[in-house]
């Protein structure tokens, strides 16, 4: 009897953590459909402009939809450029824009924003949509490796001058991503890193899994950091926001 007990009370609580993971971590355009919190969510809080949802419809038509930002997340950091009064941002991993017109839209009619993308095909579906909403003008596409256009930027003498950069490309470069980002964004400004939960496979990351490795080393890294203040939260696939201290 207590054996059985026993192997119930496992059984309830692995139940549990699948059901807390699946309401902690996730994409509504992934997950929505089968979370109804995640739903909830979206239908409770998301304000989407028109043309942001012809662009996440478009997107959707995409195989490896999964690498957009979700509507609730986006419209989240939306809400954060808007609190600091963001006028300069970079995007690190654009894929087909759906964040990056939000911040195109969000920032003042004389801001900007860098978007980083290696491929000609994301850019191609975003550039229209970027245009019919008016904002083309405020998005300046650097089509190359994302580490090539923040080492030009650091060049070009415009470090300590962007607001809001976020994160969101190859994870194996995500500490130099941050390392950048961290001489580009001033004093009071927010870096935003995007996926740093991986689906919760940081918490016990296997000995093959290079990716989950390199996100909990840069997690750990960032907690120990003392040239930041510093938020990890469970919207999307896990979003760390580091605010950076004056030095």
């Amino acid at each position: 009897m207590a054996l059985t007990r026993a192997i119930l009370s496992c059984c309830v609580f692995l139940v549990l953590l699948a059901m807390s993971k699946s309401a902690l971590i996730g994409k509504s355009h992934s997950k929505g459909k089968s979370n109804p919190v995640l739903q909830y969510v979206v239908n409770n809080s998301v304000r989407e402009n028109e043309v942001m949802e012809k662009l996440r419809l478009k997107t959707m038509e995409d195989p490896w939809n999964i690498m957009m930002v979700p509507p609730e997340q986006t419209q989240f950091m939306a809400n954060l450029v808007r609190l600091i009064k963001a006028n300069k941002t970079i995007e690190i991993g654009m894929y087909t824009g759906y964040n990056t017109l939000s911040m195109a839209l969000t920032i003042p009619a004389d801001g900007k924003v860098v978007a980083c993308e290696i491929e000609q095909k994301y850019v191609d579906i975003g550039k229209p949509y970027f245009k019919e909403a008016g904002v083309e003008d405020k998005i300046d596409i650097r089509l190359q490796p994302a580490l090539q256009t923040l080492e030009e930027l650091l060049d070009a003498g415009e470090a300590e001058t962007f607001d809001f950069i976020f994160i969101d490309a190859d994870k194996i470069n995500y500490d130099n991503y941050y390392e950048k980002s961290l001489r580009l964004v001033r004093t009071g400004g927010i870096i935003a890193i995007d996926n740093v939960l991986w689906s919760g496979k940081v918490v016990a990351p296997e000995e093959d899994d290079i990716t989950s490795q390199t996100l909990d080393k840069l997690n750990k890294k960032l907690h120990s950091d003392n040239r930041i203040d510093l938020s990890m939260l469970t919207i999307g696939d896990g979003l760390t926001l580091a605010f950076k201290r004056h030095l």
